[in-house]
């Protein structure tokens, strides 16, 4: 064993142990916060691992940093094997997996390839930071690292190619079965010009230089942002396994419980913390955030790196604390802080409306809204704190404690005035029915919604459908209680409404609104109740293909129209077909698809309880999405939910087109073409 191979060593086991210890304080700081079980479902957690983590598929929705970010990621995978092949050669000389025979010939091909392609990548990724300036990356903070980073990247990577193309020269011989169609025309070109002994000084050069930058760079990356590095496919392969369209409930019976929601880390669950470990600050979340993009302080990035900063400051102390010792202090003043004030803006959290798209789009499976929610539970049962904007949130909860209904003015005996006429049976005057329709507060209070409701009971009972409706049995569902952070509400309504599907044994269930739709699909079952629960514009489609209702055919519309695919059936309940399927149906009809449609369609503004709030700050969120509805030239805006029907409407009041352009529901416009 030569002198390299003791420095090499001692090297080694340096970085191994200071990367031991990094990991084992990695993981302390999580055992700080609550425990929840991520390892159920492991044959479609291992498959979302492999199309999400490996696959990049979040990441190539990007048409363009997608593939500088996928063919660094995916060289890096390779390029693994020239890490383990560099521990081996540096532990006992030229070992290598040349036994590996042609095996090997495909992976010395490959990091050649990859290796061209990050250096490639890095330099572009570069060049959009710091010349194109793409907005989303321009963060002050993190101008001088993000360089640091990319060109150490860039630099263990040119060193590679640099000892590969230089093995054959200076040894006499490549490793066996090494094919090298880059770097071995560079090494040979290189060896040329510096002559024997120049090459083997480069190669040495080049060789301790990617060890140790290797070595270097992996006990900074838990210092760093870098650090998703490590915990992205760990991340992704814990994250949610579908849309996180399920707030997690409140056990309001829990002995001992002193506080409601996340009022600190300890707060979170460990996968929370984990989420600001893997953030990659990339800022797709930010770009996509309707709140951010119309002028609010929302930053859906900063939300998840103030969780990191935070978790890396009182972690230590919690740690500490349990140890028995005292904190000085300095220390103390850090314990002091609060994380919604001193490193998350209240008005943050209330901006959002919870539509997810910062979660569709976050290439490593954050999990931002049910953060936000889990934040503004605290600010609403713990200190009752709310901003300018939320202001109207207690006359909200005190309006559905009274009536079971977000509005004033209303009463619960006029919860089904909108079906006057129509010859409509309540569960309690004949239980004998298929599927009960949940009309909702919108359809049951709203001068707008009741004539959709209207439309749509109408819909079925041309259709046949042996339908009831819960008439003043029926309150509200709790999705604003729930979104706005009162869960306590919410829990007393969703427990209200459980007792009276089950004395009606009420197995299936039917909404015009998304909001109530993903509420009784999603939510209610964590309660103990499960039903099928069916969409408006699923439940016409099925009665359209079965025939049960028929569009005249014989006449085609010519109006021309588009299509705003509400977040709580798209993106939350990935529903993106059934509605279009039912207005093309029709002869005639085409969408005409805006500029952001289906998974990457934009936020009416309604979400989140901000239905109920003021908007005070930036543009309108509702504006700015119906301006770019308007943008497709269209006659009429297609809507399925009873929200987005007055925030799209008032948004074309906004553009003075309220002559030109009509705002309906998808089941008015199939009324409309039904066969008579």
């Amino acid at each position: 064993m030569g002198v390299a191979n003791i420095i090499f060593i001692l090297v080694l086991l340096t970085a191994f142990g200071f990367m031991a210890i990094s990991v084992n304080r990695l993981i302390g700081y999580l055992r700080v916060a609550k425990p929840t079980d991520r390892l159920n479902n492991l044959g479609e957690r291992i498959r979302t691992t492999l199309v999400v983590g490996i696959g990049q598929s979040k990441i190539l929705r990007d048409s363009v940093a997608g593939p500088i970010h996928a063919m660094i990621f995916w060289g890096f995978l390779i390029l693994l094997f020239s890490a383990a092949e560099m521990i081996l050669e540096g532990l006992f000389g030229n070992a290598s997996f040349s036994f590996l025979g042609p095996i090997y010939s495909i992976i010395t091909i490959l990091t050649d390839v990859f290796c061209v392609l990050i250096m490639l990548g890095t330099l572009m990724a570069l060049w959009r930071r710091y010349v194109t300036k793409v907005r989303r990356l321009q963060v002050e903070a993190e101008k001088v690292e993000a360089g640091m980073i990319l060109l150490t990247i860039f630099t263990i990577v040119t060193a590679l190619f640099v000892q590969n193309g230089l093995r054959a020269p200076v040894h006499g011989a490549d490793f066996a079965w090494a094919v090298r169609p880059f770097s071995g025309p560079v090494g040979a070109g290189l060896a040329g010009l510096t002559g024997p002994e120049g090459a083997s000084v480069l190669f040495t050069v080049a060789w301790w230089l990617h060890a140790v930058l290797i070595l270097a760079f992996m006990n900074y990356l838990p210092f760093s942002k870098h650090l998703h590095v490590l915990t992205s496919i760990p991340n992704v392969f814990l994250g949610p396994l579908s849309p996180t369209n399920a707030m997690q409930p409140i056990d309001f019976e829990e002995e001992g419980a002193e506080k409601f929601g996340v009022v600190d880390i300890e707060d979170f669950t460990w996968k929370t913390l984990l989420d600001g470990y893997t953030c990659t600050h990339c800022g797709r979340c930010t770009s996509v955030c309707p709140a951010n993009q119309t002028g609010k302080v929302l930053d859906p990035r900063g939300i998840i790196v103030a969780i990191h900063d935070r978790t890396f400051d009182k972690a230590p102390l919690i740690q500490k604390k349990e140890a028995g010792q005292e904190l000085t202090d300095a220390e103390q003043a850090i314990w002091d802080k609060k994380l919604v004030g001193d490193y998350i803006s209240p008005d943050a959290l209330w901006a959002c409306t919870t539509c997810g798209a910062c979660m569709q789009e976050c290439p490593v499976n954050i999990e931002h809204v049910p953060a936000i929610v889990g934040m503004r539970r605290s600010m609403v049962m713990m200190e009752s704190q709310f901003n300018e904007e939320s202001a109207l949130l207690p006359d909200i909860y005190g309006n559905m404690e009274t009536n079971s209904v977000p509005w004033g003015g209303f009463a619960q005996a006029d919860r089904a005035d909108w079906a006057q006429g129509l010859g409509i049976q309540t569960a309690s005057e004949n239980a004998e029915m298929d599927v009960l329709f949940w009309v909702g507060c919108a359809g049951s209070y709203d001068e707008r919604a009741k004539k959709i409701s209207r439309s749509f009971a109408e819909l079925m009972q041309i259709a046949g459908v042996n339908f009831r409706i819960l008439g003043t049995e029926e309150n509200c569902t709790g999705d604003v209680a729930r979104r706005t952070g009162n869960e306590y509400l919410a829990d007393a309504l969703t427990k209200t409404n459980i007792e009276t599907f089950q004395r009606y044994n009420i197995q299936k269930i039917v909404t015009t609104c998304p909001h109530c739709f993903n509420t009784l699909a999603n939510e209610y079952p964590e309660f103990g109740y499960n039903a099928e629960v069916i969409h408006h514009t699923q439940f016409i489609k099925e009665l359209i293909d079965s025939g049960r209702l028929q569009i005249d055919r014989d006449t085609a519309s010519s109006a021309t129209i588009t299509y705003h695919d509400s977040c709580y059936l798209g993106r939350y309940n990935n529903e993106y077909e059934a509605p279009r399927a039912a207005i093309e149906s029709i002869p005639g009809l085409q969408i005409m698809e805006a500029p952001r449609s289906k998974d990457r369609g934009l936020c009416c503004g309604a979400g989140g309880g901000r239905m109920f709030m003021e908007e005070v700050v930036g543009d309108r969120v509702n504006v700015v999405r119906t301006n770019e509805l308007l943008s497709t030239g269209a006659e009429t805006i297609a809507v399925n939910c009873p929200f987005c029907t007055t925030m799209i409407t008032d948004g074309v009041k906004a553009a003075d087109k309220i002559e030109t352009v009509q705002v309906k529901d998808i089941s008015e416009i199939v009324h409309e073409h039904l066969r008579r």
